[in-house]
């Protein structure tokens, strides 16, 4: 059976401005100051179980050639354009139902463009025994993380067992909760981070989707005549748009009974805010974690810093940054736009960088 790999890409990453904007979001940024952009990470740690020519990325019309040009491996008619966002129901459902004219048979991975995955082998490890589960029944299976911490920030999946690495039943899926309530989830061992990563055959999916979102199904059905050939960007404008806006965990994931879990400890992180990018850049002896160059620096940023600790600075494209005095900072400078806001403040920075009434 062909394993397909889908990569959603179409958000836009707004608590990491001014290094995430509209027109470049976190996706398509070497966020972390290694050389490669997240979407590029992304596909390099799923190559272990799928050729990079069963790639798909699904993405806004305006970020296209931002996928062409990062990566150009993948055909292009299978980088798919949303003409506008209308969350993750639609969005699978337009890749899964565009791989099913061609690969029916397929079995479908669907993962978000900007988390990061430290351990490598062990991720590639799971989404194997996902995919063989998958392959051989009519399973759903997510991706669970083992929680590091009590986390408010993540959604979290209920399973029907503590243990990891092997597939087993998810009982119910809970919102982003209270610390107090992470901290029961923690203790409780059989909590588990939502990572947004689903795997499924295309036919259990499809079969889903008509149950439980069949006005989606119908535009797409709607839509699929137009598939590879000259009309559809035509017929997609036309038709996206007119998606019920849904998130497939609300669609199908809450709604089906054949959602399973496999968790593992995975080393990941969605990147969502400065914190959590700060935890995976080498600090030094201050705590500070610093970005100074990228994969498009001419060279590299001069960083200055005097009695400054616990400070990320990301100043890739600037040319001497000279900061004094900070503690628990986030410094950050892109295209003209300056960032200096207390780290224990950032959940205010979609607010604060907010365009002015």
């Amino acid at each position: 059976m062909e394993t397909h790999v889908v990569i959603m890409a179409g958000g836009v990453g707004s608590r990491l401005w001014p290094i995430s904007v509209p027109q470049t979001p976190k996706q398509f940024i070497d966020v972390l100051g290694v050389g490669k952009t997240l979407i590029q990470l992304t596909v390099e740690r799923f190559l272990p179980v799928c050729p990079l020519d069963h790639f798909w990325v699904v993405t806004g019309e305006r970020y296209v050639e931002k996928v062409r040009e990062q990566l150009p491996g993948i055909p292009v008619d299978q980088i798919l354009a949303e003409p506008e966002p209308r969350n993750t129901a639609p969005c699978i459902a337009y890749a899964c139902w565009k791989i099913g004219v061609k690969h029916p048979d397929a079995n479908v991975v669907v993962t978000p463009a900007d988390a990061l995955v430290l351990e490598k082998e062990h991720f590639a490890r799971v989404i194997s025994d996902a995919l063989a589960c998958t392959a051989e029944s009519d399973a759903i299976v997510t991706v669970g993380i083992a929680p590091t911490r009590p986390d408010t920030g993540y959604g979290y999946i209920c399973s029907s067992d503590t243990v990891r690495d092997k597939v087993v039943k998810v009982l119910e899926f809970k919102e982003k909760p209270t610390l107090e309530v992470a901290k029961e989830y923690l203790a409780a061992g059989n909590y588990f981070w939502n990572a947004g990563i689903f795997v499924w055959k295309l036919s259990t999916i499809t079969r889903e989707l008509r149950a439980h979102a069949p006005q989606i199904c119908g535009v797409m059905d709607e839509l699929a005549p137009s598939f590879y050939t000259p009309g559809e960007a035509a017929a997609l404008r036309k038709l996206f748009p007119t998606c019920e806006k849904i998130s497939i965990d609300y669609a199908v994931m809450e709604k089906s009974s054949r959602i399973f879990v496999i968790a593992g400890d995975l080393g990941w992180s969605d990147l969502g805010g400065w914190s959590s990018v700060k935890e995976h850049i080498e600090a030094d002896a201050g705590g500070n974690a610093l970005v100074a160059a990228s994969e498009t620096s001419a060279s590299e940023t001069d960083i200055r810093l005097f009695d400054v600790k616990n400070t990320i600075v990301h100043a890739s494209d600037a040319k001497t940054v000279v900061i004094q005095g900070l503690d628990g900072y986030i410094v950050a400078a892109k295209d003209g736009n300056i960032l200096i806001c207390r780290l224990a403040d950032e959940q205010h920075i979609k607010e604060y960088s907010a365009p002015k009434q």
